[in-house]
């Protein structure tokens, strides 16, 4: 009778934890129900262009002080917004804030300056000798001439002796064709440095190029232009190879990839752009025809060291061989959890507020020593690593599958060891912002000229890219650099081609000999107005 009681009471303790179940499942249903219906109104909405948002992952500022309170909750500490204002003085917190500043700003000294002098009508009738100057007024505009397109006419008389049949001699002397970068080309230097930074730094498509070109008094076709860059891509190949070399010396690289139409006879077909950096050295673009581990390889052959990537299958033979070390990106970990503000808020939030205390500590520490990172990374985010992989394994069995929430757990929980590797070395960063940011340049030129004419197009494309996004990682004006590159290479011994990487240019300058060679060469000082 006893054991049949007990029976009983497990029966109806069972009966009411899975009558909790169910309320629980049904709250959860309806909670997504109403979710799915104001999605599915703003899904409405956005068809019928009501809706304009932003694509950049910011927090709202109520949701970014929200998450700065969950984080000073997590930390059992004062949240960053609360600190500082504790840690202002009382006249700053009860300063207001100071007006932004108005007014033009001051123009570049450095831009040509034509002097006008406007005199009364009644003054010049009468004379300056009748009138004393008491002062002036100035006042300052900037004005746009057309573009200026040089004809270079280079003549090389031909000389004999006078006095060949005395001496026999009958040799003709004439000076050697100055050289271009494309032999017998009809553009110089500056002229295809120009065509190269429109193309590929401003994302001009060929048909605009021509019009441009037109405008300022000059017919090129699209297929001369792809023919002089098809042309100089030889010429810069050693360069580049060079570059590839030197980046997989570098201690960690970063790199990602993006998707591009080629064209092709009757569709176009998708191949590939990869971008590697180097940071502080090189960045480095190469199309493939294929994503895939081969294309990798070829592309990565011989590295050694860590690289910094998304979680994509084409590297994870890579990571097998242990010559390699996946380093994880914690932007792309946070992608998940900012999509899932939507459907799961609270959970959500709470993951982002350990996320952006990460964030929060490389900013403080971007300027610092590589000691300082060092301590300050096991000191303070440590704890945080390791109490963010805790809440996520404790949310785990709680979420639903499928959902957003549930899609970004999993994603951590299976790159924690790469998510957690900048712990063990104070150079890796934690995000690959940079090389996204990089690949950018190839989104932005996509949306213009829509797909590449072909495999051969897109090496071109990815070969210049290259150049002049390393120019601007080191602050170099691509269109002077190009100019002055295309001057120094034909000529430039190749042991040392390296010298003329972006990473290496400034300090190329100071050589007399690169000084000299640059002096001498006709074009440059056509474009430089030394001449004519």
């Amino acid at each position: 009778m006893g054991s049949l009681r007990e029976r009983l009471e497990q029966l109806a303790t069972q009966c009411e934890a899975l009558q909790q179940h169910n309320a629980r499942l049904a709250a959860e249903r309806a909670r997504y129900r109403e979710l799915y219906l104001r999605l599915l109104e703003q899904c409405k909405r956005l068809e019928r262009g009501l809706i304009a948002g932003q694509k950049a992952e910011r927090l709202s500022p109520a949701d970014a002080q929200l998450t700065l309170a969950i984080l000073g909750t997590l930390l059992e500490r004062p949240s960053a917004a609360e600190e500082t204002a504790a840690q202002a003085p009382a006249a700053e917190r009860t300063k207001p804030p100071r007006p932004k500043p108005t007014g033009r700003k001051a123009l570049p000294e450095h831009l040509p300056t034509v002097e006008i002098e406007i005199v009364p009508d009644e003054v010049q009738r009468e004379g300056l000798d009748a009138y004393v100057r008491i002062g002036e007024e100035v006042c300052e505009t900037v004005e746009k001439r057309p573009a200026s397109l040089v004809r270079v006419h280079v003549v090389r008389p031909k000389f004999v002796r006078k006095d060949r049949e005395r001496l026999g001699e009958t040799a003709v002397r004439i000076a050697e064709v100055p050289e271009l970068p494309i032999e017998r080309g009809l553009a110089g230097p500056g002229l295809l440095a120009d065509t190269l930074v429109r193309r590929f730094a401003d994302h001009l498509p060929l048909h605009r190029l021509e019009a441009i070109y037109a405008r300022e008094g000059l017919a090129l076709s699209r297929s001369t232009l792809c023919g002089w860059h098809d042309q100089l891509r030889p010429l810069v190949d050693p360069l580049l190879e060079a570059m590839w070399q030197d980046a997989k010396t570098a201690p960690y690289l970063c790199t990602d990839a993006t998707g591009v139409l080629v064209q092709a006879k009757e569709r176009c077909r998708r191949g590939h752009f990869f971008v590697v950096v180097a940071p502080e050295r090189h960045v480095l673009f190469r199309y493939t025809p294929t994503h895939d581990a081969k294309a990798v390889d070829r592309m990565l052959a011989g590295y050694r060291g860590y690289l910094v990537a998304d979680a994509h299958a084409v590297y994870d033979h890579l990571y097998a061989t242990g010559q390699v070390v996946e380093v994880g990106c914690w932007s792309h970990c946070r992608r998940y959890f900012f999509e899932s503000l939507s459907t799961d808020p609270e959970p959500a939030r709470t993951a982002l507020a350990y996320i952006q205390g990460l964030f929060q500590i490389e900013r403080k520490t971007a300027e610092s020593s590589r000691y300082e990172r060092r301590s300050v990374r096991q000191r303070d985010s440590r704890p945080l690593v390791e109490g963010f992989f805790a809440w996520c394994e404790a949310q785990a069995p709680q979420v639903l599958d499928d959902t957003p929430i549930a899609k970004g757990i999993r994603y951590a929980r299976n790159q924690r060891q790469a998510l957690s590797r900048f712990l063990e070395d104070e150079r890796l960063p934690i995000h690959n912002n940079v090389s996204e940011r990089e690949l950018r340049r190839e989104a932005v030129g996509r949306k213009n000229w829509l797909f590449v004419g072909s495999d051969q197009g897109a090496e071109v494309n990815a070969a210049f890219v290259s150049l002049i996004a390393s120019c601007q990682l080191h602050g170099l004006e691509p269109w002077s650099y190009l100019r002055d590159l295309f001057c120094l290479l034909p000529r430039w011994p190749k042991r040392r081609v390296l010298e003329l990487a972006p990473a290496s240019w400034q300090k190329m300058l100071e050589h007399e000999d690169a000084q000299r060679r640059l002096a001498d060469n006709l074009y440059r000082q056509v474009v430089l107005g030394e001449i004519g």
